[in-house]
């Protein structure tokens, strides 16, 4: 399938939302929750960094900022939200590479990147898109690297806020409760999958989580 022709949801869940992106993960703790993301990735200088759906690039330019050695690129099907984070990566002074493509279909060499890293962008995913989204993560890891995962989610049943539940689909967002992104890591191959922390937020329960590429 040609990806111009695939349809993805937009970070902010539709494209009107765009500007208000940024404010509102501002407002809702996003950044602080990515800053604990990057300092459980342990990135050490010279690694390669891939950010899948990276979306306006605010993770992206937080791990350049934190670790200036690392390569870091960050990848997303969404024209607009990289032209964002073209710009926020210029005005922030750091060289992070922005590509457009699906997470499902990584245009990468495998063993290719130490870390990869994700952030609010699972849940956005079928069960499907998830599934080959994590086994093309584990294909451009290379032996020892690592996953890191942020996402709403966690341990127990579903909990939401009217946010999520009017900005993205029923159903998606399922996927992510009761156990169920471990689960699915360990299907994709990697080792030791499992939760790291979660917390209550005014979007919903978010979670992380990590595991390696044996």
């Amino acid at each position: 399938m040609d990806d111009r022709s695939r349809s993805f949801i937009p970070a902010a869940g539709h494209d009107w939302l765009l500007p208000l992106y940024d404010p509102l993960q501002r407002l809702l703790g996003g950044d602080a929750a990515r800053r604990e993301l990057v300092a459980q990735a342990e990135i050490r200088p010279g690694q390669r960094v891939l950010d899948i759906g990276c979306g306006t690039g605010s993770g992206a330019v937080l791990i350049k900022q934190l670790h200036p050695q690392a390569e870091v690129v960050g990848l997303d099907p969404d024209p607009k939200a990289l032209a964002r984070a073209r710009r926020k990566a210029e005005q922030a002074g750091v060289a992070v590479r922005f590509d457009q493509g699906f997470a499902d279909q990584l245009p990468y060499p495998a063993a290719s990147f130490d870390r990869v890293v994700s952030s609010f962008m699972l849940h956005h995913l079928d069960p499907v898109e998830k599934r080959r989204t994590l086994a093309e993560a584990r294909r451009v890891l290379v032996p020892g690297g690592s996953l890191h995962v942020l996402d709403f989610g966690g341990e127990g049943r579903r909990q939401d806020g009217l946010l999520a539940r009017l900005l993205h689909p029923a159903g998606h967002l399922d996927a992510n409760y009761e156990g169920r992104i471990p689960a699915l890591m360990d299907e994709a191959g990697f080792a030791q999958p499992g939760e790291l922390g979660q917390r209550g937020t005014l979007f919903g329960r978010i979670a992380w989580y990590q595991a390696s590429a044996p």
